[in-house]
Order: structure tokens, then C-alpha cells, then sequence
């Protein structure tokens, strides 16, 4: 079993900053990512380079895998973590074979889970999440269809609809939560970043070309598959979500791809028992963490979006922080050194941040949208638990999200609850109408990922299994 001074879970622009910081304070750093390489979603590699643009995002994810191949880093990728105990054992499975190893911090970078409100028909194929999307597009050089509609909330709608055009596909509709005046209220804060601003009106300005039409202020509330394509039913929706009275369109399809924001990451820092709040503007529960991530667990640090949702830059400072504060409390030697590095960076993340936070709020789950959901529309799409199924364990008195899990099995499948958690705790607040600090989150469980055991005891057989001599009698 190897030893490390800090173990880093994640590698995207938080975990892999925040590796560098505490390398470069002579720690000695390990980091973790189910991923063949560094880059998270954002900044992710493509697998044939020479196929894929060489956008602004991929030349920031060049640089960092590069910063990281060079620095004193032992990486693990390919390794999806399955196991973390409270002495800070990680346990992962790779290429070959389990991976075990401890260490005296541990940083938590695990990113975020796209968030889809279901609707009617959610589960067809054809239909993918806007993240799924964007891995298509950026790591395989490939269009997520023919033609697609691209429908949610947020930032990436654009991103998916201008790369979609951009390879050449076709986006019949972009249907967005949002109305107008939400965007233009966003608009002030943007400014702290203007790089990125351009970056979203060029996106704007291609969909525009195109002559691609937006739906604002317009929700999915069915799909069904017609011959060999996908018919999208849209409606008009109040600021809540919820859909409105008058006219439904249809549009056809290959592809719908559709996100609701995001949710931050917590399975690992749930299974550490460290204290968590829920915040709606920061994407859902989070752990609470100082401003350098340090959280309520000696030793134990959180990073990037996991702790919040605020964007690419803003994780990259915040794993820098991160980093530099565990250093700092394992009593590196180069004290004034960190010390210079903590202020330019928390300025950097605070900077970043508000970009970052005036994006979320455009992706928060809006109140009224899970009031949508019908009956017999599945929410747990991993144990096929409908909304009638919760519902009707509220009304035999659930009261919170793992008593609902116990009686219905929602949240119990591979994804751990990681895709339903955040609308089943939507459900229960509203049916219940207490708080959703009240309903809770569901309790983090070993193990975090699927893992076969085979994986974990390797090919034997059964002549190779030592038996001890039996005692004498």
C-alpha cells in the first residue's frame, strides 16, 4: 500500500490545480480520476486530437495535463475511486487491478452531476443529458445526431447548439427555461469576466447564423419516438418552471439533448460525515467549507464545483486554494512562500466566482418545475421508481429522502442517487412543505462506483486458494 502526504480526488481544473499547489509546497501528491486524463468535463482531452478544433478549452486542458505531467504528481487515471475510509484510505480499481493507498489530507475535487427534471419520455434513446453532449463533441469528434434540439437551462445550451453547428450538424430548436430579462439580469455580472462573455456571444452569434430559433421561457413536457425520430413537445412556462396554459408545438428530431443545471459532487465528503448545508443558488447540498476549503473534518478539503457551483476559472483558483491550505496545515516548510500565493489567488477566485454564481443562478432548480413531473413518469430511472411510487410513500408518511428510499428503493441503483437525489428532495419538500434541510440527502454508501468482484479478487480458481491445515483435535 503506497503513502502520501495528500491524496486528491478528481482531475479536472480543481483537483488538478490544487495537486500542483501542494506538489510544489513539497508535498508528496497523488491524484485520482476515473477519466484516461486530466480536464474534467470542461477542459476534457479529445481521444483523436487531430479530429477535434483546437479550441480556447483545449489548449487551457493541453497546458494543464502538461503542468501535471511535468510536476512530482503521481497520477491515477483511468481509477474510479470506490472506497474512502475516515484514516483516508482510497481504494480504486484500475487497468490493473485495485489500486490501495493512504494518506494524511485528503482534497476532494469530484465535480458535479448534470441535473434532468423528468418529463415524459426522458428515458427514450435518442434523448441524453447536454453533458453527454459536450463529450461527444469534445473528446469524440462526434455530433450527438442529425439534427438535435437542444433544451434546459443554463450556459451550455449555447455551448452544445454553436459546437453542434460548428461540426456541421443541425440544432432544430433551442428551448430554454429562461426567459430574456433572466439573461439580461445577468448580464452586469458577466462583466467581471469579459473573456468569457465573448466567448458565450460568440456561441450566440453562431446559433444565430444559423438561424436557429429559441424557445425562451419554454419547457420539454413529452417526448415520443415517431419511425426513426424523436417528437418534441414544448410548452410555455411561468418563471417557477411550471407549464402554462395556450398553444403546445411539436418539433421532430434525432437527438434531444437537455440539462437542468448541475449538482456538486458529495458522496465523498456524505461518507466522511462532514457537515453540509443545502444552498439552491449553489446547485444543492454542499459541504461547508472556510474559504480555502477547509471543511468541518481535520484535514479534509473540498474544491472546485463540488463546493458550489461557479464555474471552470473559479474551480481552478479554488483548487489552488485549496492546495496551498493543506500545505500550510501539514506544516510545509515554505511558509512565506504559501503565504504570498493565498491572497492573488483568493482574489482570482472570488473574481471568477461571480461569473461563475450568475450562471448557476440561471441553472438553480426552479421551484415549481418538478410540479410537472406526471404520475407515471419515472424518477429513478435506475430502479424505475415513478412519481406516483414517491408519492404514495409520502402519503403512508415518509418524511425524508432515505425513509423514501427505503420504502420505494429510489436511489438504491448504480448512480447511487447521484441523478434522482435532487428532484426526489424537491418532491418530498413540496408534498410535505417543510425545508429541505428536513428532507435531508440520501446517505453516502461503499461503494461509491460500480465495482465488479472480480475486479476486486482478480482470475483464481478454486485449486489456488490456500486452505489452512486444520487443527489438531
Amino acid at each position: 500500500m503506497s503513502e502520501f502526504d495528500v491524496v486528491v480526488l478528481g482531475g479536472g481544473p480543481a483537483g488538478a490545480n490544487a495537486a500542483l499547489a501542494a506538489a510544489s509546497a513539497g508535498l508528496n501528491v497523488a491524484l485520482f480520476d476515473e477519466n484516461r486524463s486530466a480536464g474534467g468535463q470542461v477542459y476534457r482531452a479529445p481521444i483523436h486530437p487531430t479530429a477535434v478544433g483546437h479550441s480556447a478549452d483545449q489548449r487551457t486542458g493541453d497546458a494543464l495535463r502538461r503542468d501535471l505531467a511535468a510536476s512530482s504528481v503521481t497520477t491515477f487515471f483511468a481509477h474510479p475511486v470506490w472506497a474512502v475510509t475516515g484514516d483516508y484510505r482510497v481504494d480504486a480499481i484500475g487497468p490493473n487491478g485495485p489500486v490501495h493507498c493512504t494518506a494524511r489530507a485528503l482534497i476532494v475535487a469530484s465535480g458535479t452531476t448534470e441535473r434532468v427534471v423528468p418529463f415524459e419520455g426522458w428515458t427514450t434513446p435518442g434523448v441524453i443529458g447536454l453533458a453527454a453532449a459536450t463529450i461527444l463533441l469534445k473528446s469524440q469528434g462526434m455530433l450527438p445526431g442529425r439534427s438535435t434540439l437542444v433544451a434546459g437551462c443554463g450556459p451550455l445550451l449555447a455551448a452544445v447548439a454553436a459546437k453542434t453547428i460548428e461540426g456541421g450538424g443541425k440544432v432544430e430548436a433551442i428551448v430554454d427555461l429562461a426567459g430574456t430579462a433572466d439573461w439580461a439580469r445577468a448580464l452586469p455580472t458577466m462583466l467581471a469576466r469579459p473573456d468569457l462573455l465573448r466567448q458565450g456571444l460568440n456561441w450566440w452569434n453562431t446559433i444565430r447564423r444559423a438561424g436557429t430559433p429559441r424557445y425562451a421561457r419554454h419547457t420539454l413536457i413529452g417526448v415520443k419516438p415517431v419511425d426513426d425520430r424523436l417528437a418534441v413537445t414544448l410548452a410555455r412556462c411561468d418563471a417557477a418552471g411550471r407549464p402554462v396554459g395556450g398553444e403546445r408545438k411539436t418539433i421532430l428530431a434525432d437527438c434531444v439533448a437537455v440539462g437542468h443545471g448541475l449538482t456538486p459532487s458529495t458522496d465523498v465528503t456524505r461518507l466522511l460525515r462532514a457537515k453540509h448545508r443545502y444552498s439552491r443558488a449553489a446547485g444543492g447540498w454542499i459541504a461547508v467549507a472556510d474559504q480555502d476549503g477547509r471543511t468541518s473534518r481535520p484535514r479534509l478539503y473540498v474544491a472546485g464545483d463540488g463546493a458550489g457551483i461557479a464555474g471552470a476559472a473559479a474551480a481552478a483558483a479554488y483548487g489552488t486554494l485549496a492546495g496551498l491550505a493543506c500545505a500550510f496545515d501539514l506544516g510545509a516548510s515554505c511558509v512565506s512562500r504559501l503565504q504570498r500565493r493565498i491572497e492573488p489567488a483568493r482574489d482570482e477566485q472570488r473574481r471568477a466566482a461571480r461569473f461563475g454564481h450568475a450562471m448557476a443562478n440561471l441553472m438553480a432548480l426552479r421551484p415549481g418545475h418538478v410540479d410537472s413531473i406526471s404520475p407515471d413518469t419515472i424518477v429513478c430511472r435506475c430502479e424505475d421508481v415513478t412519481r406516483a411510487e414517491i408519492d404514495a410513500a409520502v402519503n403512508a408518511g415518509a418524511r425524508d429522502v432515505n425513509q423514501l428510499k427505503a420504502w420505494t428503493r429510489c436511489g438504491m441503483g448504480p448512480c447511487q442517487g447521484r441523478t434522482c437525489g435532487d428532484v426526489v428532495g424537491e418532491l418530498l419538500m413540496r408534498r410535505t412543505g417543510v425545508t429541505r434541510e428536513a428532507v435531508g440527502c440520501f446517505s453516502a454508501r461503499t461503494p461509491l462506483r460500480p465495482v465488479t468482484v472480480e475486479a476486486l479478487t482478480g482470475s483464481f480458481t478454486y485449486d489456488e486458494i490456500p486452505i489452512p491445515t486444520a487443527a489438531p483435535l
